[in-house]
């Protein structure tokens, strides 16, 4: 059957449209692989070829508020292999092995593993640069070192368990290094080199580099000055009385920043490894909970105060050495009672059933009430692991003896961190501060700030009046009560001590106590205020008075000229005992010829600076109360 010209026309006309679709077709997909998708699969192809050599990132910076370095890095270089690239196994093996100083065998399994790499680990991790330099010199193919870091403490046990520490892989494990692990890591940086399906190198393909992007530094409200000199209290009570433990915090109650934080036993965060987890594991200013003694008293007297239920001057209270509260007999320290005494007098003497009273005249609503807006019977909120609650009483099971023992201190369980907390609310104006540790974090490069915390009020728990009242009642408690250990010459002090019976296995232990003191200072304007808690000190009278006040005035005493807080006119002389040296106050020198001087300093030495005929300044200024026999500067001009 002859087909038609049409016919042949029309199917030639066909296949030329399809093949010109078939045609259209490739190109377009050739030229969208070839355009749109050919990056993307060479990077695919690269990805298969490539092998990547990490270099870390460095680890953010921890330091304090002055820029000092608390935790920071150093280059500790690491080993790797890539087994494929190893021609020789057991010869590699065996001259990585005597560089290391490891056996062969430990080596052989890492070059002849079937993996793309294999960091030669423990044995090539965190190594000296002479070791490295040694691999290099080698010439192995197939070993390659990578750039690594180590955190590195440069002050040791100072800090330790606030400043926790890193593991091997420079990851946050403890402390502030666990805490803010994600913002001090940063991103790891690479080498990348090309390699055939066999592992080779290959020759025409140049190596990619990306660096590794560096954590953000950490800025703390510490003060390392401040940290230097509770550490070395610290360390003198520790010789003195060989404690079975310590804890210090210093903070400033205006704000809720921590100064400083240590605790005993400590550790060196650079060799956690050979410590017992339980001492790394607990940080005690924040972890340990126990009966707070009479420190809790000002809780009590701010209460009491704020609800206008006692005037500590004309108020009276006759102590005869115990109270009797339900049948109950509940006494006080000091044998056979202080007698007929004001309130204020309570409060200086630690009268324990002078504060029954309060605490009967506030009632247990009242009473818990103020305990719960102190923030006790819950967590502070401070930015450290392992904080505690402690432990009070259920309200609903709160008879007329639990109210009475609340009321000084004994049958409840508080941290240190509470405490501090509530007594810089009850000496700064009654506002309750969120402790905070963790203050700011900086860009390494620019030292810019990125972002920054800043102080969160709680609440206001009493009045301003109320606060001025506390604070002079606990100024009174160290010139004339049991705080006297912490009298310091020039400055307004104010505090209150603790003695607390231990508790095991349900009963109080015999002559083992937590002896403790919390003070602050300047008491017309408070700028400081540190804890100290002595737990079963050795060879003495486990008296807060005798132990602990004494620690927390030898802190203050450099504490306070290194915060800027310059000594104070007037405030309350100490009231002498046999051993005190007295007080005498500096008279005005400035304008007096040097004829007229050693009259007006029969009880002081002089230092003398500078010539000519009169005092043109003195140090200390006049109004100042020294120790007599202490030493006053003048500067002589004309």
């Amino acid at each position: 059957m002859r087909v038609s010209n049409v016919t042949v026309r029309k199917r030639l006309i066909f296949v030329l449209v399809c093949g010109l679709l078939i045609f259209t077709i490739i190109d377009v997909r050739l030229g969208y692989v070839q355009f749109a998708l050919g990056n993307l699969l060479t990077d695919r192809a690269k990805d298969s070829w490539s092998r990547n050599i990490p270099f870390q990132p460095e680890r953010g910076k921890i330091l304090d508020r002055n820029g000092v370095e608390l935790a920071t890095n150093k280059s500790a270089p690491s080993v790797l292999v890539v087994p494929r690239q190893i021609e020789n196994p057991a010869e590699t093996a065996k001259k990585l092995a005597a560089v290391l100083g490891v056996p062969q065998e430990a080596i052989y399994k890492h070059v002849t593993k079937k993996a793309n790499l294999e960091w030669v680990k423990p044995e090539g991790r965190k190594i000296s640069h002479d070791k490295a330099k040694e691999i290099r010199a080698l010439g192995l193919k197939g070993v390659y070192i990578a750039e690594d870091s180590i955190r590195y403490y440069p002050f040791g046990n100072y800090l330790s368990h606030v400043l926790g520490f890193a593991g091997i892989d420079n990851q946050g494990l403890m402390g502030l290094e666990l805490s803010y692990d994600k913002e001090l890591t940063g991103d790891k940086g690479y080498v990348r080199f090309y390699a055939d399906a066999k592992g080779k190198r290959m020759p025409n393909i140049g190596d990619d580099y990306q660096a590794p992007q560096s954590g953000l530094d950490l800025g703390l409200t510490i003060d390392s000055r401040i940290q230097t000199i509770m550490e070395r209290e610290l360390d003198v009570a520790q010789a003195t009385y060989n404690p079975d433990g310590m804890i210090a915090i210093a903070m400033n109650p205006n704000n809720g920043e921590i100064l400083a934080m240590s605790s005993r036993p400590n550790f060196d965060p650079s060799n956690y490894k050979n410590v017992a987890p339980e001492v790394y594991n607990r940080n005690l200013p924040v972890w340990s909970t126990y009966e707070p003694g009479s420190t809790f008293k000002i809780i009590t007297l701010a209460a009491a105060l704020n609800e206008n239920l006692v005037d500590l001057n004309k108020d009276t209270f006759n102590d005869d050495g115990a109270a009797e509260v339900a049948g109950a007999t509940l006494r006080c320290w000091k044998r056979g009672g202080h007698g007929h005494q004001t309130f204020l007098e309570v409060v200086q003497n630690s009268c324990n059933p002078g504060f029954v009273e309060l605490g009967e005249r506030l009632g247990k609503e009242k009473l818990f009430q103020y305990i719960h807006d102190f923030g006790f019977g819950q967590k502070t909120g401070i930015d450290l692991q392992g904080e505690g609650k402690g432990i009070l009483f259920d309200l609903k099971r709160v008879g007329p003896v639990e109210q009475a023992t609340t009321a000084f201190g004994q049958g409840v369980s508080v941290t240190p961190i509470q405490q501090v907390a509530a007594v810089a609310a009850a000496v700064n104006g009654g506002t309750l501060y969120q402790p905070y540790i963790a203050k700011e974090f900086i860009d390494p490069k620019t030292k810019q700030v990125v972002s920054r915390k800043t102080p969160v009020a709680k609440r206001t728990v009493i009045s301003e009046e109320t606060s001025k009242q506390v604070r002079t009642a606990l100024e009174n408690v160290v010139a004339k009560g049991s705080g006297k250990g912490a009298y310091i010459d020039g400055y307004r002090v104010g505090g209150k001590t603790g003695t607390a019976q231990k508790v095991k296995d349900g009963r109080y232990m015999e002559g083992n106590y937590i002896v403790s003191f919390i003070g602050f200072a300047p008491v017309d304007d408070p700028q400081i205020v540190v804890y100290v808690a002595v737990d079963n000190p050795k060879g003495t009278v486990q008296f807060g008075g005798v132990v602990a006040a004494p620690i927390v005035g030898n802190m203050m005493r450099d504490m306070l000229p290194t915060l800027g807080v310059e000594p104070r006119k007037g405030g309350l002389d100490k009231e002498l005992t046999w051993l005190d040296t007295p007080t005498i106050e500096v008279p005005n020198l400035i304008g007096m010829k040097k004829s007229e001087l050693q009259e007006q300093l029969i009880d002081l030495k002089l230092e003398v600076s500078g010539s000519g005929d009169k005092v043109i300044d003195q140090s200390p200024e006049s109004g100042v109360k020294v120790k007599q026999g202490s030493k006053v500067r003048i500067y002589l001009g004309n």
